[in-house]
């Protein structure tokens, strides 16, 4: 692998010196031998940087653990290089072109980790031959594999957890036809991300009668005495807090409190579910619920095992190694698993063992995902993942998310079992929606 040293210096520079910069760790010239390549646009500084660190952080630590426990992949290396994106789309667009060639070396996996940057660079995969993992973000339409073959909604897109959630709160209220009168308020950042699960919103407070607030938050999300004015004012039920940064979460949080809106009438989206994002509230976050793709924890053997070879030879990403086990990094890893284990993948299919994949060889690797209830186990993840597979026509997977809530100290689940979306309309819109992008691109759907 290449040594993070100098990513790790840049973590204390202003955005301004860092994009200028562009944040590559380190110089590829010296790549040699058996290696996979993976470019890393990572957000280390700016109000998103606890997600980005803890996230990227657990994708790197994954990377040297194979490295250094299995000596890669057949006798391949992973190796990587980072770009500083401060989740700011037209930086992480320079990023993509900046890690796209290094050398000889090409990525096949890019993974930004921000729904605006997943747009500006959707057009340029399929050229480039880069798989788009968008994992729990992104285009969820992009979940039909005919229309984005290079692009996937990997695991549970942003549709699919906000069917999820609903239909977890229409449990909490007896039933869906006990929705029919409620009020659920979308309090949202007013970006991409924040807009993005929009369409089933719409559908389904259609379908069950409630009625859906639309409340958009301005970036970076501060400032929202207005929102919660109005949600008092509106006497909501229910609240679907559909923030990013620890800044905005906790604001949302402290702000419910200051109205007595209770907490336990609070889901937020899963990068509003971290424990950055409750710490900074204080008590006010006792009771507050948000989805999950990835539990929190260190009873898993895989982290178990990476902290005792990775962090005990001093070679972890992250700077602070009491967030092992953090959603955020947990969440790394397990986007770190998918990648080496569409390698895994990509060398069997392509008979090309102990050798470095071309681009549509990963993407055929990443669409042989089988992450079997055996597979789990294997890997030291049962329970940490739901099991679930992908397909050429089928880039989402499972569509499923489990709903934890803050006790003041950390995360319990409160739904033992995934909590499943309505797969069968999820997939009805997917269609659609997909089918609508072809005929206004001038795509022509691949056939599975």
């Amino acid at each position: 692998m290449f040594d993070d040293g100098i990513s790790r210096s840049l973590r204390g520079l202003v955005a301004a010196v860092a994009v200028a910069a562009a944040t590559l760790v380190p110089a590829l010239a010296q790549a040699q031998g058996k290696e996979q390549y993976f470019g890393i646009p990572s957000y280390r500084v700016g109000p998103f940087a606890a997600g980005g660190t803890g996230f990227f952080g657990g994708i790197i630590d994954y990377l040297q653990y194979v490295n250094m426990k299995e000596g890669g992949v057949n006798g391949v290396q992973m190796v990587w290089a980072e770009c500083e994106t401060e989740y700011n789309a037209a930086r992480g667009v320079e990023c993509y072109q900046r890690l796209l060639k290094k050398g000889d070396l090409q990525m096949h996996i890019f993974e930004p980790l921000a729904t605006p940057i997943a747009y500006g660079v959707l057009n340029r995969v399929d050229d480039d031959k880069v798989v788009l993992t968008q994992y729990g973000y992104g285009r969820s339409d992009a979940a039909d594999g005919r229309v984005f073959p290079w692009v996937f909604s990997t695991m549970t897109s942003y549709w699919s957890q906000a069917s999820a959630i609903l239909n977890w709160i229409s449990t909490k209220e007896g039933g869906i036809d006990k929705m029919k009168g409620k009020k659920i308020a979308h309090l949202h950042l007013d970006s991409a991300f924040g807009r993005e699960p929009l369409p089933v919103l719409r559908r389904l407070a259609k379908d069950w009668g409630f009625e859906l607030i639309e409340i958009p938050v301005a970036a970076p999300g501060i400032e929202q005495q207005a929102q919660w004015l109005r949600i008092r004012q509106e006497r909501a039920d229910w609240v679907i807090s559909w923030g990013f940064g620890a800044g905005m979460n906790s604001t949302a949080i402290n702000s419910a409190a200051r109205i007595n809106f209770p907490r336990e009438k609070m889901v937020g989206v899963w990068w509003a579910g971290s424990e950055e994002d409750v710490l900074p509230a204080g008590d006010a976050a006792k009771g507050y619920f948000a989805a999950a793709n990835v539990p929190s924890g260190k009873q898993f053997p895989l982290v178990q095992d990476i902290e005792k070879v990775v962090y005990g030879a001093g070679k972890g990403n992250l700077s602070d190694p009491k967030r092992i086990g953090n959603i955020y990094w947990n969440r790394g890893v397990t986007a770190g698993i998918f990648w080496v284990e569409a390698v895994r993948n990509g060398q069997r299919i392509a008979n090309k063992r102990g050798q470095m994949l071309n681009g549509d060889e990963m993407r055929l690797g990443f669409e042989a995902l089988n992450l079997t209830p055996a597979r789990l186990k294997e890997l030291g993840i049962e329970g940490m993942l739901p099991s679930f597979k992908l397909s050429c026509a089928d880039h989402e997977g499972a569509g499923v998310v489990k709903i934890i809530q803050w006790d003041g100290a950390k995360w319990n689940s409160v739904t033992p079992d995934w909590v499943s979306s309505d797969r069968k309309m999820i997939r009805e819109m997917v269609e659609e929606s997909a089918a609508k992008y072809a005929a206004e691109q001038k795509i022509t759907p691949r056939k599975c």
